[in-house]
């Protein structure tokens, strides 16, 4: 893929930031516009606000450069890898914190998160916040369906702000969702997301087996910290990559073999994963995983 050079200006914010928020955005102005006002709005710490622009034709460009954020800018859509990438290279927090921009994030958000990663004492972790979804969801990690907006230009925040504490739900295993925190330390010793499954399927549970491989083994969902997810169109406009078959290529190991023996996803989160049992179960799995990866060869 032909990506061009991507162009980076970082702006001086004063203040001790707690994160620096990582947000890659193509051509979705009104959606990207309600996260950051949430963001000012329903935090309980300053961040450092980040954004790597694809295109920005739609009027992102000139809005971000009004606004003063520090951002990276590519003329053409590059994906998500090297949109957060390029973001996190302007990162001044050890903690970064990756979010998609339809996102709409929830009072004290950010709190439960650091209260959580304060309590820890280590840098290995991905800590993420759990998403109220509008639609039917087979993720077990979001609360759903729970309708506030299908749009920025629909969303019901009074109706959300006064009932989204109020959903039933418990901390749950597999953090791999956005918003996320990791520490900058370990982003760099993994290299960050991997740009060869541009324009980004598979990069988040790729990033998670990264992790998984350098021994982090706190994958923690806060049900706590809350964010209402409106769903991006983005994924409907692009070519995708067959990144199912480069994770069995990569790791030997299917995604969903790593979702549910490895990350538990979405089961109840009772402190730091262990290795998964050899069961008989999982060695034949494993093995029909090497088949697969003998026909994908």
């Amino acid at each position: 893929m032909d990506i061009g050079q991507i162009r980076f200006q970082k702006k001086p914010q004063a203040g001790d930031f707690k994160f620096s928020v990582l947000i890659p955005s193509w051509n979705n102005l009104p959606m990207l516009k309600t996260c950051i006002k949430s963001i000012k709005k329903n935090s309980h710490f300053a961040h450092q606000i980040i954004i790597h622009i694809n295109e920005g034709n739609d009027g992102t460009l000139d809005w971000v450069k009004e606004q003063g954020f520090s951002y990276s800018h590519s003329e053409k859509n590059v994906g998500v890898c090297y949109a957060f990438n390029a973001a996190a290279s302007l990162a001044d927090s050890l903690y970064l914190l990756l979010i998609d921009d339809d996102n709409y994030v929830l009072p004290d958000w950010d709190l439960y998160l650091w209260e959580d990663i304060a309590s820890l004492g280590h840098d290995y972790f991905s800590v993420s916040a759990t998403k109220i979804e509008h639609h039917i969801s087979f993720n077990p990690c979001v609360i759903a369906p729970h309708f506030f907006g299908s749009t920025a230009e629909n969303l019901d925040e009074a109706s959300l702000l006064a009932s989204y504490d109020k959903l039933k739900w418990n901390d749950w295993n597999g953090s791999s969702w956005y918003p996320l925190v990791v520490h900058r330390n370990i982003w760099d010793m993994v290299g960050g997301m991997s740009i060869e499954y541009t324009p980004g399927m598979y990069s988040d549970p790729d990033f998670m087996m990264k992790l998984w491989q350098v021994g982090v083994r706190y994958f923690k969902g806060v049900s706590k910290s809350r964010t209402y997810h409106f769903g991006s169109a983005s994924v409907k406009r692009i070519k995708k990559n067959n990144g199912r078959k480069q994770f069995l290529k990569k790791w030997s190991i299917s995604n969903s073999i790593f979702r549910e023996y490895y990350l538990r996803m979405g089961t109840p989160f009772k402190g730091p994963l262990e290795d998964p049992k050899h069961t008989i179960k999982l060695q034949l799995l494993r093995f029909l995983d090497r088949i697969k990866l003998l026909f994908s060869l």
